[in-house]
């Protein structure tokens, strides 16, 4: 699994499917969010889209 160094969205392809941003293997923690627009840690974290993210990405 790579995580994206901009929108951390996880996936297994080396440019982010989202943004076009390089991904790196080098990430710690994961999200799922379901509900985007009701989820808090996704309005801070600024996700728009319901998938598995990244808590930090290096």
């Amino acid at each position: 699994m790579r995580a994206c160094r901009k929108c951390h969205i996880l996936t297994e392809e080396t440019v982010c499917p989202i943004c076009g941003s390089q991904t790196s293997e080098h990430w710690q923690g994961y999200v799922i969010i379901i509900d985007p627009r009701r989820s808090r840690i996704a309005q801070k974290m600024g996700i728009k889209m319901p998938g598995k993210y990244a808590l930090k990405v290096r």
